[in-house]
């Protein structure tokens, strides 16, 4: 390799001419030329203080933004901070007029008026705020063996063992008949209690020992224990029952109007004697909705119109009217053409925003596992701390060409490495919300970081990588 290397360098030194030719009879050179290495190796001192501080600005994020309704409300706190006002029927619109809009509590837009007629376009990074879990069921509590258990079923892919004995908080919202809603968020903090999925001792489980990884737990048996003491009658049902009527004012029949959460009570953390990469829940993709709201809250008087819409329930398909399939972005895209030209606001000059729009849709992917190397085709696999991922996926499902092109030389004028990511023929691959925006006719492009043990209650990412995404966003918001 060391050989090829500095055959490489011998070359790079040659006219154009010849180097056209001997890359035509030596392709492999040109792959030497075009091989990445780590991010890390090319950071100055300065330059990983400042990574690392952004990590942990993340962290400090991530810990709170457990759902996607808990991170609506985190996003509105730092945008309000940084001069965000709710977008308004009547609200002017002048170029760097900072504005933020929420689909009902679970999508929200980051919105920054630029100079140019939003005819031109607007500069759109999309990303979902929605990670796998567990959600409580419509009639959740009952009684077994002496434990009050709750009624569970999955949101998103999930590896059902990897959620047994992992503390549990509950999050979420209980809205009532009155009007009311009763917002609860237990298990995050330091004493409170956590709830967890007991597993079968290894003294035990001879009988359950063939059944397969990915029925090792069962749907049916993902039930928490929430709690253990029996009242004056020996029930323990009607004891947790009384201690939610008292703490929150709430009813059995509550439950059928409420979407309660159960994640991982774990904090995030960095991994490694380095300190180079960072474990938490919920990065699959809340990560990417992070460095796209850090980018909009930096923002200031852009040439085009700049977007961060982070959105509900890609998990899911992106469905119900607050995922990504819904007409919420449209709708959203008419009103900003309203408030810039009202005699204009048609749905031909809605027709010309879109066409004209370009859009990154961020979410991570699944990084090479040093363990389990063999499942990537490691010729298009990204790397962990080797830069951004584009994203090809082939088979009509990639941006056109000119768009990547575009994103390229964005990014290398920059100088922010960056890689591509393509999962190997016919064994695995995931999905973004990029489909739902391209059939608008808008420009859309996949790209993200990598992650090892993407959609568990543990991702890890890295720092630097996290810290090019960020600095991919400013490039692609920042150009002409």
């Amino acid at each position: 390799m060391a050989h090829l290397l500095k055959q490489t360098l011998l070359v790079m030194t040659m006219p154009s001419f010849l180097r056209f030719w001997i890359f035509l009879i030596f392709p492999s050179l040109l792959f030497a030329q075009l091989s990445t290495k780590s991010s890390w190796t090319s950071l100055g001192e300065e330059d990983r203080q400042t990574v690392f501080q952004f990590a942990e600005e993340y962290k400090e994020f991530i810990a709170t933004a457990k759902t996607e309704l808990a991170t609506v409300r985190e996003v509105i706190t730092l945008a309000e901070k940084s001069g965000f006002k709710r977008l308004l029927k009547d609200s002017s619109w002048l170029p760097g007029a900072k504005y933020y809009d929420v689909n009902r509590d679970r999508t929200i837009c980051l919105i920054v008026a630029g100079q140019r007629k939003l005819t031109e376009g607007v500069r759109l990074i999309g990303s979902h705020i929605d990670s796998p879990r567990l959600e409580v069921k419509a009639r959740p509590l009952y009684e077994s063996n002496g434990f009050a258990q709750f009624q569970t079923l999955y949101h998103g892919g999930i590896k059902k063992y990897q959620w047994v004995n992992v503390p549990l908080a509950l999050m979420g919202r209980i809205d009532k008949t009155d009007g009311s809603t009763v917002w609860i968020n237990l298990g995050n903090q330091p004493g409170e209690p956590v709830f967890i999925i007991p597993d079968l001792a290894p003294h035990v489980d001879r009988d359950y020992r063939s059944r397969t990884s990915r029925d090792v737990i069962r749907g049916e048996e993902l039930d928490p224990v929430v709690g253990s003491i029996a009242d004056a009658n020996g029930q323990v049902e009607e004891q947790i029952m009384a201690f939610l009527e008292k703490s929150y004012q709430i009813t059995r029949a509550d439950f059928i109007s409420a979407e309660l959460a159960l994640v991982p009570a774990t904090q995030p953390s960095d991994v490694g004697f380095d300190k180079g990469l960072i474990a938490a829940y919920g990065q699959d993709d809340r990560l990417c909705s992070y460095a796209a709201m850090r980018t909009s809250l930096s923002v200031e008087r852009p040439h085009h119109t700049t977007i961060s819409f982070l959105v509900d329930n890609e998990e899911s398909g992106s469905n119900n009217n607050t995922g990504a399939n819904s007409d919420y972005l449209r709708g959203l895209l008419g009103r900003l053409v309203h408030l810039e030209t009202p005699a204009q606001s048609s749905e031909f000059h809605l027709r010309q925003v879109l066409n004209k729009t370009q859009v990154l849709s961020a979410d991570v992917t699944t990084g090479v596992n040093p363990l389990f190397p063999g499942v990537q085709e490691h010729t298009n696999a990204s790397k962990l701390a080797h830069g951004v991922s584009i994203k090809l996926y082939g088979r009509g499902n990639s941006p056109n060409s000119e768009f990547t092109a575009r994103f390229r030389g964005i990014l290398e004028k920059a100088k922010i490495p960056y890689q591509t990511h393509t999962y190997k023929v016919d064994v695995g691959g995931g999905g973004t919300i990029g489909h739902f925006l391209s059939r608008e006719g808008m420009e859309v492009l996949d790209c993200g970081i990598p992650l090892l043990s993407m959609h568990s209650t543990y991702s890890v990412c890295s720092k630097i990588d996290l810290w090019h995404l960020y600095q991919a966003f400013q490039a692609f918001y920042g150009q002409r």
